[in-house]
């Protein structure tokens, strides 16, 4: 859903809103957030993925505004960012983009998402469904979400039960 449209980039760029929003072609878009499942699906993702992306110079950031286009920035909850990376808005693609949804969130928008994720060069894509209990990876060779029970990112393998054990 739209909040404002007609926004500069600059002034997206130095403006904080809460909570943040995507930025796409001059409209702010809201972003639908944490409630407790949500909120505890994005904590164990970080707890899990902290040390395996440390180990490749990566961090795991949740929130973290990514300029996907000269007209677009996007909010993953999670992206894997260079350690050494100081810059406010994430310029360069992630290493993986996770997107865990929430209960009012739309199929639709999310694919919208993935679809700027792949076109700026994110190799993988993870879509998290606390509330089905489902799990999707996408890939640049493979750009239809696929189905999964165990999410992987190099050597790294998640199973999903280890995300959502409740």
């Amino acid at each position: 859903m739209a909040i404002a449209t007609g926004v500069p980039l600059e002034e997206y760029l130095h403006t904080e809103y809460e909570p943040d929003c995507d930025y796409v072609d001059g409209v702010l878009e809201d972003r639908n957030v944490g409630k407790r499942r949500h909120s505890r699906t994005q904590k164990r993702l970080l707890d899990i993925l902290t040390p395996h992306a440390a180990r490749f110079g990566l961090e795991p950031l949740p929130e973290q505004r990514v300029r996907v286009s000269k007209t677009r920035v996007r909010i993953p909850d999670i992206c894997l960012t260079p350690l050494r990376n100081d810059s406010e808005v994430q310029e360069e693609p992630p290493a993986l983009c996770i997107e865990v949804r929430s209960s009012e969130d739309r199929l639709s928008r999310l694919l919208k998402c993935v679809a700027d994720y792949l076109a700026f060069g994110v190799p993988v894509i993870w879509i998290i469904d606390p509330y089905d209990r489902e799990a999707f990876v996408v890939t640049q060779e493979n750009p239809a979400p696929q189905p999964c029970d165990e999410l992987r990112w190099k050597d790294v393998s998640i199973q999903l039960s280890e995300i959502l054990p409740e």
